[in-house]
């Protein structure tokens, strides 16, 4: 690279600088900072819903160990019922450790989701993950205390499906949001992620 070019790239580069500092200067000046994203606190909260075995779960249940928390529904094509396999390829790899930690799959669907559908629908998967139902206002409540995304789309026949979030959310043991769990990944990398928050 010639000494001219190198000028130039360093000129170029003091320049976008100077743009950026006189731009903060301006956003600050005029009150328009950047938009706040919901602190991590923001997500998640109490609840008390009912697993597919007909019994009441509440955060406090929970209080001691790490958590993933999916939402979605037992009618659900493709999404859910794949990471809910991969789910469970965490927890098989997590061998004894995965009784130290919870999984819930949280549906959006309470209508059609009762607590036998769970547990017919969760027979396929992992034993340590737990379904969890409610009357429509409770699912409500732990939906918005989740930030989660949840539509009826209604189909031409009648019939309906649901619109929803697809984010595993990672809790620590005093139920307060980690981040989203990463199952782009080995079950065994995955798992001794997890167990970090053993």
């Amino acid at each position: 690279m010639t000494s001219q070019a190198k000028r130039l790239i360093l000129m170029l580069a003091a320049f976008a600088a100077g743009l950026a500092a006189m731009f903060a200067v301006i956003l600050v000046l005029g009150g328009r900072g950047p938009v706040p994203t919901p602190a991590a606190s923001a997500v998640g909260g109490p609840f008390q819903l009912t697993n597919q075995n007909g019994e009441t779960v509440t955060d406090q249940n929970l209080k001691g160990r790490p958590f993933l928390v999916f939402f979605g529904f037992t009618h659900c094509p493709d999404v859910c019922p794949t990471t809910l396999f991969e789910v469970s390829e965490v927890l098989r790899a997590m061998g004894p450790d995965a009784q130290r930690v919870g999984a819930l799959f949280v549906t959006v669907d309470p209508e059609r989701d009762t607590a036998a559908a769970l547990k017919d629908y969760l027979s396929s998967f992992h034993p340590a993950l737990q379904g969890l139902t409610g009357d429509e206002a409770a699912i409500a409540a732990m939906v918005k205390a989740y930030r989660v995304y949840a539509k009826k789309i209604p189909l031409e026949n009648g019939d309906y499906t649901m619109d929803h979030t697809a984010l595993v959310y990672l809790m620590d043991k005093e139920g307060r949001f980690v981040a989203p769990f990463n199952l782009k990944r080995t079950p065994e990398e995955a798992a001794s992620d997890l167990k970090r928050y053993l």
